[in-house]
């Protein structure tokens, strides 16, 4: 069983998480379709899942969370 952290849910009721293995702490993005779509489970690859470009908000929503593991020293906000 893997641990996980909700990244976005879009209006249309898919959620993605980013997953964890326990037992080697591989990190994955888990994609639950809507109920219609099937709501079956899908497992991508980190680079996978960015590796489109496309900018579609449940990667920005990684990229942000990701980001917020960077400490921003305090003179980065003078210009």
């Amino acid at each position: 069983m893997s641990n996980r952290r909700e990244l976005y849910q879009s209006p249309s009721g898919e959620s993605w998480y980013l997953g964890r293995e326990p037992s080697n702490g591989r990190a994955f993005v888990i994609h639950q379709p809507n109920g219609p779509s099937g709501s079956r489970l899908r497992h991508i690859e980190l680079g996978a899942f960015l590796s489109d470009g496309t900018g579609k908000p449940e990667q920005q929503a990684l990229l942000r969370l990701i980001g917020t593991l960077v400490e921003v020293p305090p003179y980065a906000d003078k210009p």
